[in-house]
């Protein structure tokens, strides 16, 4: 008897102590939510397509002066799948989108991780999700990174494309901050011509419109 209530005892108070160290420890915090239908503008807008920004030649000749090997025509499409999987197991339930265009991805990323509406300041929840897309992408060196920034369409033309440019510049000094060779990376800002949703009929669909997009192409000389 003496026994069974000294066992009784010792799970009691690990029970307690289980408690006690679930409620010390708190929730874990809730992911942030993508907009709903965060791609109506469709994968086949035309800059998502175009060429590097910059022009590959002169994007090539950066790559070959930052010393980083071209990937073989057969390598590419295989490097570049590995690299999907791996940034969408490590950006899972941050609240962005991995999309596959052509032989490159796109990372899209909504206001919510990005800026406070006027501003290019990057968001300290912005600064989590991009140090886990540098790592990736400083371990995937053999690719090319364009940087493209967008606005809502409150405001002036040149008041957003301005903004646009600032906030595209401020992701590409951050991911070259972390590990990403400046010379793979270039930037540039679309304001408010390319909008996911037009008109914008809510705070939702305006927020989805004022986001960055990271797009990720093979080098391959």
């Amino acid at each position: 008897m003496q026994f069974r209530r000294a066992v009784e005892a010792v799970l009691a108070g690990c029970a307690i102590a289980l408690v006690a160290g679930c409620r010390s420890a708190g929730p874990p915090p809730e992911p942030l939510v993508r907009p709903a239908a965060f791609t109506p503008l469709g994968l086949g807008a035309p800059y998502l397509s175009g060429d590097l920004i910059g022009g590959k030649k002169a994007r090539a000749a950066k790559m070959r002066s930052a010393k980083i090997k071209a990937l073989s025509a057969s390598a590419a499409p295989g490097y570049m799948a590995a690299l999907d999987r791996e940034l969408r197991v490590q950006t899972a339930g941050i609240g962005l989108d991995v999309l596959r265009v052509g032989s490159g991805i796109v990372i899209r990323i909504p206001a919510a991780l990005t800026f406070d509406a006027g501003s290019s300041a990057v968001k300290p929840q912005f600064d989590a999700t991009l140090l886990e897309i540098a790592r990736e992408l400083k371990t995937h060196s053999q690719t090319y990174v364009d940087v493209f920034g967008h606005t809502d369409l409150s405001g002036t033309d040149a008041v957003n494309q301005a903004l646009s440019v600032k906030r595209a510049a401020a992701v590409a000094t951050y991911l070259a901050g972390h590990g990403v060779s400046k010379g793979r990376i270039a930037s540039k800002g679309l304001g408010e011509t390319s909008p996911l949703y037009s008109p914008e009929s809510d705070d939702h669909e305006m927020a989805a419109n004022r986001r960055v997009e990271i797009r990720v192409l093979p080098y391959t000389g």
